[in-house]
This record gives C-alpha cells, structure tokens and sequence, in this order.
C-alpha cells in the first residue's frame, strides 16, 4: 500500500472544487456569457445556472473524492463547453417562444388561449425542446417532419435518404424521449 505524498495537497470535496472554480473564473463566464446573450441580467442568471449546474452534477459524481471525475484540466474549457450548451438551449427556447407568439397573432381574438392555457402550452413546448434536444438529428428530423409538417413515414423517409423502418424507430425514440420529457 502506497501513502499518500506528504506534500500533496488533499482531495477537495464537491462543493469545495466548485466553489473554487467559482471563484476563479466566474468572472471570467460572466464577461463570456454577456457577450454572446448581450443582456446582463441573462448572462448573470445563466453563470449562476452553470454552477449549480456542476455542483449538482458533481455532488452526484463524486466529484473530488478520488474517483473518475477529477476537476477539469482546461477549466476555462469545460465552463466554455457546459455553458455553450446552455446558451444554445437558450437561444433555441427563445425561438420556440417567438414561433409559438407568432402562431398566435395569426389567431382570431376569439379564439386565443387564457393566460392558464397559454402557460401550459409554453410549458409543454419547453419540454418537447427539451426531448428532441437529446435525440440524434435524424431522429429530430423525423420527428418535425412528420408531427409538424404532416408528412407521412414514406416521405420522411426519402427526405432523410433511410428506410421507413429507421423512420419507425427514430420516431419511437422521439416518442419515448417525449414521454420520459413529461414525467
């Protein structure tokens, strides 16, 4: 059995590691975030969403205490890479709202949804966003195709260049996502 280096610093805890990694560079992500959002409010709500983010996620990967998951080696990096996600579920969200308010301008007053039935439908598109974001692009492909644009298997088929078999399973993988989305 080897002892440990007496010189060697000791294994942080979870929250220890992403309190200094806070404290480090969120200034740093703050200043990124708001040149890609160009709001301050939003670049600072989404650098506090990232670091709870990995607290969550390394408090439940044991982050620090010796196993697999060690800090990351390009800090920098990794905050770039986990907050390029966010932004881009942001921006995606963004337009999914802007497409669901544009859908109802079109309506006549008389049949707008209540401020209740409008939440819920925000809400439920967030989820369906949510679901696809997780799927391949085929299988996203498929699914928009055929759910939104009202094309049948055959012809998503031949816009993907597949089989109507990969259809039906792209689709069922769309499907499940969606069902475990709403859970």
């Amino acid at each position: 059995m080897s002892a440990a280096h007496p010189c060697a610093a000791p294994a942080l805890r979870p929250a220890d590691e992403i309190g200094r990694l806070y404290g480090e560079h969120h200034r740093w992500l703050l200043g990124w975030l708001r040149a890609k959002l160009g709001c301050p409010h939003q670049a600072a709500d989404l650098a506090q969403d990232i670091f709870v983010r990995l607290l969550v996620h390394r408090l439940g990967s044991g982050f620090g205490d010796g196993s697999d998951a060690a800090a990351p080696r390009e800090p920098r990096a990794y905050l770039v890479t986990v907050a390029g996600r966010l932004v881009a579920n942001h921006f995606r969200r963004l337009s999914l709202e802007r497409a669901w308010l544009d859908a109802l301008a079109t309506l006549p007053e008389a049949q707008l949804p209540s401020a209740e039935q409008h939440a819920m439908a925000r809400q439920a598109l967030h989820r369906l966003d949510a679901a696809l974001a997780g799927l391949s692009d085929r299988a996203r492909r498929a699914f928009l195709l055929s759910q939104i644009d009202g094309q049948d298997y055959a012809r998503v088929a031949v816009a993907l260049g597949v089989t109507e078999r990969s259809v039906k399973r792209y689709m069922a993988q769309a499907f499940e996502a969606y069902i475990l989305a709403v859970e």
